[in-house]
C-alpha cells in the first residue's frame, strides 16, 4: 500500500494558532514562544510568510539576536530569499544590527547576494549610512565594485567618508575597483532559496488524484522518493512498500509520523543532490575543505535531532541519509527512517552501525553515543572519498565489526586534526565519545583555518 507522507494537519501550540504567529513572535523576540514553537516537531521553521519572510527574515530585521541563534541551531536556512530576493543578511545589514550580521557570516551567508534589484547587503549599509557594518561586509568578502540593476555600485550609494574608506580596504584585501556589470540571474530561479509554503502544512489530508509524480528520485527498502506537483507547488513524497495493511498498522503510523514530518517535508529543488548511495558518488569532488563543512551540517543537525525528547526512533545516521541542498548545505533527511511496522528486527546498513548497537537490544543501546560512531564511519567516508568495507557483504561486515574488530582503517594523508576527531568519536568506550554539541565547536574551528 502507497501512502502520501506530505501534509498534516498541524497547530502551533494549541488548537487555533495561526501560522503567523511565529512571524509575530520572531519580531517581538519572544524568545521563550519561539523556543516552544521550534521544540514542537511538526513545525518547519523553514516556511515562509504572504511575503516569503522566514522567521529568520523578521528575527535579523529586528534585530532579535537569541532569537536568531535558536532558529540557526535548529536548522535556519541562512541564505533563504523572500519574494524580493532579499537574503536574512540584507535585512541585519539595512537595519544595522552587527552582532547578527557577524552570526550570519560565521554561518556562510552570501555577502553578495544580489535581490530583484540587483542591490547586494553592502547596497544597503552604505545607502543607510550604516559604516561599520558596511566596513565589517567588505571585510568579509563583500565586493564594493558589483552593479545593481541600475549600474550602481555599493560605492555610489555611500556618503564620500565611507566611500573612500571602503575603497580603501578592498584595496587593501585586493579587490578590483572596477565595476562589475549587473547580470540578471532570473532564469535561475530554480536554484534559488525560498522559504517553503505554510499553507501546505494546513492541509489534513489531501486528495492522491490531485497529486501529480513527475520523477522517482530513490527506491529502497522502505519505499520510494518521488519528485511531484500538488496544486502546482513541487513537492517530495514518499511512499511507503507496506505490506498487508492494517488498522493496527494504520494507527502505528498515524502516531509515528507526525514526529518525522518537519524532516520529510522538503521543498524539491531541481539542483537538490540527494546522497543515497554514497557520499562518494558525488558528481562534483568533495575535497577537505568542503568535507568539513559537509561534517558541521552534519553535526548541527544531529545536535538537534539529540535535543528531543524522546529521540525518533528507527533513525539511523550514514551517508544514506544525507542530502546536499541547492546552497551546498548538507541536511539529515528522515525520509529513510523506518515505521515500527516496517521490518521490524532487521538492520541496514552495518557498517555504519556501532559495535555495540550490532550486539545489544535496542532498548539497552545508548542512542547518542552509537550514532557519534556512525558520524565517525560518515566523516572518515567524507575525507577518504571511499565506501566502507566496499567488498564486504551487509551479513559480514555485520559479524566482522560485531565479533571480530574490523574497523575502518585511516589511510595517510589525511589532516590530523581530522584523524584526532574520527579516533575521538570513534572510541571503543560508547561512554567516552563526545555528544554533537561538543564537536561543533570544533569543526568549526577546522573550517576557518
Amino acid at each position: 500500500m502507497s501512502l502520501l507522507l506530505r501534509t498534516r494537519n498541524i497547530t502551533c501550540l494549541r488548537e487555533g494558532a495561526e501560522m503567523d504567529d511565529i512571524f509575530t513572535q520572531c519580531r517581538e523576540g519572544n524568545a521563550v514562544a519561539v523556543r516552544l514553537w521550534l521544540d514542537n516537531t511538526e513545525n518547519d521553521l523553514n516556511q515562509g510568510d504572504d511575503h516569503g519572510f522566514s522567521p529568520l527574515h523578521w528575527a535579523c530585521r529586528e534585530g532579535r539576536s537569541g532569537v536568531v541563534d535558536m532558529l540557526i541551531m535548529r536548522g535556519a536556512r541562512i541564505n533563504v530569499m523572500n519574494r524580493g530576493d532579499d537574503t536574512p543578511l540584507h535585512l541585519a545589514a539595512s537595519h544595522g544590527h552587527r552582532d547578527i550580521l557577524a552570526k550570519l557570516i560565521q554561518c556562510k551567508a552570501d555577502t553578495n547576494a544580489a535581490n530583484e534589484h540587483g542591490n547586494t547587503p553592502l547596497h544597503y549599509a552604505c545607502f543607510w549610512a550604516q559604516d561599520l557594518v558596511a566596513e565589517d561586509l567588505v571585510n568579509n568578502g563583500a565586493q564594493v565594485s558589483i552593479c545593481n540593476k541600475y549600474g550602481e555600485t555599493p560605492l555610489d550609494k555611500a556618503k564620500p567618508q565611507l566611500a573612500a574608506n571602503l575603497k580603501e580596504l578592498a584595496e587593501k584585501q585586493g579587490q578590483s575597483l572596477t565595476k562589475v556589470p549587473f547580470k540578471d540571474t532570473f532564469w535561475k530561479g530554480t536554484t534559488r532559496t525560498r522559504p517553503r509554503n505554510g499553507t501546505l502544512n494546513k492541509q489534513a489530508g489531501i486528495d492522491y488524484k490531485q497529486l501529480s509524480m513527475l520523477a522517482k528520485i530513490n527506491e529502497n527498502h522502505s519505499g520510494e522518493l518521488w519528485q511531484g506537483r500538488w496544486q502546482g507547488t513541487e513537492i517530495v513524497v514518499k511512499m511507503l512498500h507496506v505490506r498487508d495493511w492494517t488498522t493496527r498498522k494504520s494507527r502505528d503510523f498515524n502516531e509515528e509520523y507526525p514526529k518525522l514530518r518537519k524532516s520529510l517535508i522538503l521543498k524539491f529543488n531541481l539542483n537538490f543532490l540527494y546522497l543515497y548511495r554514497s557520499l562518494v558518488h558525488l558528481d562534483f569532488v568533495v575535497d577537505q575543505t568542503q568535507a568539513v563543512k559537509f561534517a558541521l551540517d552534519i553535526a548541527c543537525g544531529m545536535a538537534f535531532l539529540h535535543t528531543l525528547e524522546p529521540m525518533i526512533p528507527r533513525h539511523s545516521l550514514n551517508s544514506k541519509s544525507v542530502m546536499i541542498d541547492e546552497d551546498m548545505t548538507a541536511r539529515i533527511s528522515m525520509a529513510d527512517v523506518k515505521f515500527s511496522f516496517q521490518c521490524p528486527g532487521r538492520m541496514y546498513s552495518p557498517a555504519w552501525v556501532a559495535p555495540e548497537a550490532l550486539q545489544k537490544k535496542p532498548e539497552e543501546i545508548n542512542r547518542r553515543s552509537a550514532d557519534m560512531w556512525s558520524f565517525a564511519v560518515l566523516l572518515w567516508e567524507l575525507v577518504t572519498r571511499e565506501v566502507p568495507f566496499a567488498d564486504l557483504s551487509n551479513m559480514e561486515i555485520g559479524m566482522k565489526v560485531a565479533l571480530e574488530g574490523l574497523r575502518p582503517t585511516i589511510p595517510p594523508g589525511i589532516s590530523p586534526h581530522i584523524c584526532k576527531l574520527m579516533k575521538i568519536c570513534m572510541n571503543e568506550d560508547p561512554a567516552k565519545r563526545p555528544k554533537f554539541d561538543m564537536i561543533v565547536p570544533i569543526l568549526e574551528k577546522m573550517q576557518d583555518k
